[in-house]
């Protein structure tokens, strides 16, 4: 069965990989590591930006 596009463009920016895990390095007391949690400014998180036609203002 073919794939169905999806109905909102994919970010630019991300390519769909909206939040990423990053590793400081250092751990927790029970030996976990920290990471932080990162969104990509442009889709804020989502994975999908508007259409261009739904942006623009005026002319």
């Amino acid at each position: 069965m073919p794939q169905s596009s999806p109905n909102l463009p994919i970010c630019r920016d991300c390519d769909g990989f909206a939040s990423v895990a990053i590793d400081t390095g250092t751990r927790h007391a029970d030996g976990t590591r920290v990471t932080l949690r990162v969104d990509c400014p442009t889709c804020k998180g989502t994975g999908h930006t508007l259409r261009a036609s739904l942006v623009r203002v005026g002319r």
